[in-house]
């Protein structure tokens, strides 16, 4: 008699299967309806499909839709698979490459026949109608193990010379699999897959854009076009993404930026931002902010030097992981041609090599090693707001989000073993502070060491669990990332949602052992000895760059008024209320409010629309009859009728809106 496998289901049950049984034969076993909604499997951890028979008694967890990350990645990895076949089926002669799932869809690269043009835009509305086709069609998705030698021949018979190419490379032992379509179509992969095509929504994917891409992503290679979509597991899930796209290219930061004349990037100074009147406003704001949180509790702020000997970032670490995203600088005087002004620096062999700091943490510990420091002065907390530069890629720059020279609300603590919980525990209060003051909801998550990392697997333990400890006496929870720690550190991130949904890593903690022991960073313990402080790198804003991106597309550019560069406008209808106009400025000026003054002889419906486009706050309108009667009209951004009140209502109002909320009564 055949020994039956013994398969234990999540609800603790066990089913007892026959050799060769498949996870599709436990669902349809259990129900009808289950192996109807069943899309793949989880054996013994891994992700499977449904028709893979077990190799032996296993751990069984089906996925349905209901397992959300799994069945999209599933959905997006078919879609792909689709797209290639549907482009191979419009134009036939085209190349396959490689198509992988992304975080909101799927991309395949792919080689147009010679006969034609690279695809285009164009090309797109017949693709997804031949996609659409082929999802109807309920095509059963296969898996079949090949011989390396078989896939070679059948991708070099049928000219897929990029494929062909790839298995070559594939090592000598692996399994390789394919899988088919149907039965006239198939792509090397390793899976899974859903068990057939009408298992995706055909109302439920969109092809968004092509680009240009190289074979394996080398511009020596051939020019290969990525055809990009999104893919979702129904229609209503597409739309809300659709809208949040269209939300998002209303807010984006850089558009905003322009309209609202906050700053300006420009080749000359590439990743750097000229920073406006009004947008360097809203700098100055969050950073008086900032320090008002910090002096509040505890920091010292201090100010480190740009350049830094070559030799203090070796020793460090940093010019070993990061030096080619470091500016290093020879230490010369270049020579100059009085007439012409032209430069001829030239560079000895033996010249000193200086670093623009890409981080402020080793210099914060040459601060702290600056005289004897007892255990009685721990914690030591020493804030910067550092000004660093990073050598980050031209095609990698974005807007403010990414940059190459930023400030950081950057801070250091520097306090000893039994410290450390307590202080993270502080940190992780002021965080939330600061955070809600903005609106932000956040998930916080712990990263934890990499496969490359300093100190010993005792200190990270220690770390690890400090952070965990933290997080547990403040009552919160968390999701932890194998492998993403700092190469000294594990840490703490805040993942903060915006407005639209999206998620931002912004603010972060770390605890370190190593930078204090490579950098020699100690103090004097109550038994009289040398020892070494754990150092917790922190930072809320993360850049001040970033954040105000993130800031501007968050609130569509409508800032808070404690916020906003301009908080009122005082706009007259007709020029009799001119005097009056200027009366109610200085007034308001004396208040404290940020004021300008519309004098133009323009209709105020002109004004009206220029201002709300301006992203002013409010916007007081005068008349004849305001003047006479000493109020004003209120039009509040986004409000659709005005309000008229005294000046002095409309001063206390606009007093109350502008007080930064952590200094508010009550706050």
């Amino acid at each position: 008699m055949t020994e039956l496998l013994k398969i234990s289901l999540p609800d603790g049950s066990v089913r007892e299967m026959p050799q060769g049984s498949t996870p599709l034969d436990v669902a349809a076993a259990i129900g009808p309806g289950l192996a109807k909604a069943a899309l793949a499997a989880r054996v013994d951890g891994e992700l499977r499909d449904l028709t893979r028979p077990f190799e032996g008694d296993a751990q069984l967890a089906l996925v349905t839709s209901r397992d959300e990350a799994d069945a999209l990645e599933l959905a997006r990895h078919d879609y792909a698979h689709v797209l290639a076949e549907a482009v191979q089926a419009l134009f036939p002669g085209t190349q396959i490459t490689f198509g992988p799932a992304t975080d909101d869809g799927f991309y395949y690269d792919v080689k147009a026949p010679d006969t034609r043009e690279p695809f285009s835009m164009d090309d797109l509305p017949a693709i997804e109608e031949e996609m659409r086709r082929i999802i109807r069609a309920d095509k059963p998705l296969r898996r079949e193990v090949w011989s390396r030698e078989a896939l070679i021949a059948k991708w070099a018979g049928e000219g897929e010379s990029f494929k062909a190419e790839w298995a070559k490379e594939l090592p000598e032992g692996e399994e390789l699999t394919v899988y088919w379509s149907g039965e006239d179509w198939l792509d090397m992969c390793r899976g899974p897959h859903l068990p057939s095509t009408g298992k995706l929504d055909p109302q439920a994917f969109k092809l968004m854009r092509v680009a240009g891409a190289y074979w394996r992503g080398d511009q020596n290679n051939a020019q290969l076009t990525r055809i990009y979509g999104t893919g979702w597991l129904n229609k209503k899930q597409l739309d809300a993404h659709l809208h949040r796209l269209e939300e998002a290219a209303k807010r984006d930061h850089r558009k905003l930026g322009r309209e609202m004349d906050l700053f300006h990037l420009q080749e000359e100074a590439h990743g750097s931002v000229f920073w406006h009147p009004k947008g360097y406003r809203i700098w100055r704001e969050l950073e008086a902010y900032m320090r008002r949180k910090m002096d509040g509790a505890g920091y010292r702020e201090i100010k480190t030097p740009q350049l830094m000997d070559v030799r203090q970032w070796t020793q460090s670490g940093h010019w070993g992981k990061y030096a080619q995203n470091m500016f290093a600088v020879p230490d010369i005087v270049p020579d100059v041609d009085e007439e012409s002004g032209a430069a001829s620096p030239k560079v000895a062999d033996d010249a000193e090599w200086l670093a623009i700091k890409p981080m402020n943490c080793p210099a914060h510990v040459m601060v702290f090693k600056q005289g004897i420091t007892s255990y009685r002065d721990l914690p030591v907390r020493l804030g910067e707001m550092g000004c660093c530069h990073r050598n980050e890629p031209h095609g990698a720059l974005h807007g403010l989000m990414r940059v190459r020279q930023f400030t950081q609300d950057d801070a250091h603590i520097f306090c000893t073993e039994g410290q450390v919980v307590a202080e993270v525990q502080d940190f992780i209060a002021l965080a939330d502070s600061v955070y809600r003051d903005f609106g932000f909801t956040y998930d916080i998550k712990l990263a934890l060491r990499p496969d490359k990392r300093f100190g010993s697997d005792a200190d990270w333990d220690k770390a690890e669990q400090e952070l965990r400890d933290a997080l547990t006496a403040n009552g919160l929870e968390w999701e932890e990332l194998p492998g993403e720690g700092a190469f000294y550190a594990p840490k703490l991130e805040w993942h903060l949602t915006d407005a639209i949904g999206r998620t931002w890593q912004v603010g972060t903690i770390q605890s370190d052992r190593v930078l204090p022991e490579r950098l020699d960073a100690t103090y004097v313990g109550e038994d009289g000895g040398k020892h070494r402080p754990v150092m917790l790198h922190r930072a809320i804003f993360g850049s001040y760059e970033r954040f105000i991106g993130i800031l501007i597309e968050h609130y569509a550019g409508r800032m808070p008024a404690w916020l906003a560069p301009v908080q009122a406008v005082v706009a007259t209808i007709v020029s009799d209320a001119d005097d009056y106009a200027r009366d109610v400025t200085a007034k308001l000026d004396s208040a404290g409010i940020r004021v300008e003054t519309d004098l133009r002889n323009e209709k105020i419906n002109y004004k009206v629309r220029e201002h709300s486009l301006a992203k002013v706050p409010h916007l007081l309108v005068v008349g004849k009859r305001e003047a006479e009667e000493g109020k004003v009209a209120v039009r509040t951004l986004g409000a659709e009728h005005q309000k008229v009140m005294t000046l002095d209502e409309a001063i206390a109002m606009l007093r109350a809106e502008a007080t930064p909320p952590d200094l508010r009564k009550g706050d």
